[in-house]
């Protein structure tokens, strides 16, 4: 599923929390409620500061091709 993830903080309560760039769904803070994204049918309209986006990150390889052994 190609989409980006962001770290978000709360413009409430300054938690941090995950969103999905394309949220399909209203994404609420955690701690205070407060909406941290909003559908827009594409990308999602995000509310807060953005403090990191992970555009795109493979669990359990370095490289494409490449599987990385437990140590």
């Amino acid at each position: 599923m190609p989409g980006s993830f962001h770290r978000v903080a709360c413009p409430d309560c300054e938690n941090e929390q995950i969103v999905f760039g394309k949220a399909s769904t209203e994404v609420a803070c955690a701690v205070c409620g407060h909406t941290l994204a909003r559908p827009t049918g594409g990308k999602a309209e995000i509310e807060g500061e953005v403090l990191e986006t992970v555009e795109h990150r493979s669990a359990g390889r370095d490289e494409p091709g490449k599987t990385v052994e437990a140590r």
